[in-house]
């Protein structure tokens, strides 16, 4: 008797058995069901991942193989060119489909069309599926057929097209074939660090994987969603669902958080939650049509603008030495967690970008290395977002001030206090300007600035006025045109 010819789930950024329409459509054919993950270290170029990103994958594929495993089966892990593993896994195993939930930057989506074009010439069934967002980019379009480039339209596009129906399950078992191929090691992959071993802060703050991602949202709708909208915006206070890189790596998906906080909360600040679901979504949408989103500015008169060009200055942002706390706080925050509140996020941005006058692709790449949800949609779009080149952007001539930003969203100090320690016994009244701080003070607290805080590396106000003067004078080249500027 013939055994059935088994199908191949290739698992991308969709680490997760709950809602995996590729695994669901595998299982549902009743035959054995090979899992496999490949490491592939040239696949993204420019973009494979960094070192915190990889920490996160090495404990998200752990979860993943031992939920597999509890299931009867087990994910084989092969390295290597992702099209040369998948062509040899069908030629072991007999395999006559291969499944994939799809991804949407621009070097994967070659990729994927050479892979399933070269499976489908071998005689391969090939079917991929959406697994990573409520809508596919294409099926979003303007009344002309074009992509949207402004938020509000798109967002309101979108939500037409929701129809979000209950989850798909986790398969309780899954038919595995006899004698699963043999795979790598996951240690053996060396994805977490050892020498250094610098991930002692990511693993006092996250823990990946599936059920771990699914707690966290249950413990967001219950406790927090209902004082979102208040809350968001202060740091230091836990107001956000810190979703995010549970979401980059697919151990939750878009749809199961849409349909369950749908169910447990209704209005208000459930919406302005479900929104920050839209701007993820944007961005992809962003990304799918724009493919230089990650390089190149969306508003291609800016690729002119005359930038900085600072090493020491940058080398000080990274590593929140730049004398302004709330800015400083925020890139430790990063440096220890992997991950920094959104309110901040732009807070530094924009002081990299407007006050140093540093590309906005220097930040992008530091993000990409330090977060633990370092998406290469959300981090494109976010920054060119901050650096007023992108889609629907804040304009250039919007900037922010840091120390107002800390006084309004960290008024008791809350959040500078935890991650620039040394500043813990200001009061309130100099916590974000410590360069202003009365002597006594300083003296009380045991700061002298300096030695033990640094001075601000720039003045804002100088540094704001020639960022406006050098976006002036971009726009006299004939540059973007811009209205009266505000402070």
């Amino acid at each position: 008797m013939t055994k059935p010819a088994p199908t191949i789930v290739w698992f991308r950024r969709d680490l997760r058995l709950t809602d995996n329409p590729a695994l669901s459509a595998a299982a549902a054919r009743g035959r054995p069901v090979i899992p496999v993950f490949v490491l592939d270290d040239d696949d993204a170029g420019a973009w494979a991942p960094g070192g915190a990103s990889r920490w996160w994958l090495h404990h998200s594929l752990d979860a993943l193989a031992k939920s597999l495993q509890a299931r009867g089966s087990r994910l084989v892990l092969r390295r290597g060119p992702v099209a040369e593993a998948i062509e040899h896994l069908v030629a072991e195993t007999g395999a006559d489909a291969v499944y994939w939930n799809r991804r949407y930057e621009p070097w994967a989506t070659k990729r994927d069309e050479a892979i399933k074009s070269g499976l489908q010439q071998r005689g391969s069934e090939v079917r991929s599926f959406n697994a990573a967002l409520l809508q596919e980019p294409w099926n979003v379009r303007t009344g002309a057929g074009g992509p949207y480039k402004v938020f509000t339209p798109f967002w309101k596009a979108l939500r037409a097209q929701i129809d979000v129906d209950t989850p798909r399950p986790a398969p309780e078992r899954l038919p595995t074939a006899a004698g699963l191929p043999a795979g790598d090691h996951l240690d053996d992959w060396a994805l977490t660090p050892s020498r250094p071993d610098w991930a002692s802060g990511l693993r006092a703050a996250w823990v990946p994987g599936e059920a771990a991602a699914l707690q966290r949202l249950d413990g967001f709708l219950d406790d927090s969603v209902r004082h979102y909208a208040g809350q968001r915006d202060i740091p230091g206070v836990p107001g956000t669902s810190r979703l995010s890189p549970h979401l980059h790596f697919g151990e939750i998906g878009p749809r199961q958080v849409w349909h369950a906080a749908a169910i447990r909360q209704e209005g208000g600040d459930a919406d302005k939650f479900l929104s920050e679901l839209g701007w993820r979504e944007f961005s992809y949408h962003l990304l799918f049509h724009f493919p230089d989103l990650p390089e190149r500015p969306l508003r291609s008169e800016f690729q002119d603008f005359d930038w900085a060009d600072d090493p020491q200055g940058l080398a000080a942002w990274q590593r929140g030495r730049t004398g302004y706390p709330i800015v400083d706080a925020g890139l430790r925050e990063l440096w220890e967690t992997g991950w920094m509140h959104n309110r901040v996020r732009m807070v530094v941005a924009s002081f990299l970008i407007k006050d140093l006058l540093l590309p906005w692709q220097a930040g992008a790449a530091w993000f990409w290395d330090t977060l633990v949800d370092a998406d290469l949609a959300s981090n494109s779009a976010s920054w060119q977002w901050v650096a007023g080149c992108g889609a629907d952007a804040a304009p250039f001539f919007r900037v922010f001030n840091p120390s107002l930003q800390g006084t309004r969203f960290d008024p008791d100090g809350a959040y500078v206090r935890r991650w620039v320690p040394e500043l813990a016994r200001l009061p309130d009244t100099a916590i974000h300007t410590p360069w202003r701080a009365r002597p006594l003070d300083l003296v009380d607290a045991g700061i002298r600035l300096g030695r033990d805080y640094p001075e601000p590396m720039v003045d804002h106000g100088m540094a704001r006025e020639r960022a406006l003067s050098t976006f002036k004078a971009l726009r006299g080249r004939g540059g973007p045109h811009a209205v009266t500027s505000t402070p």
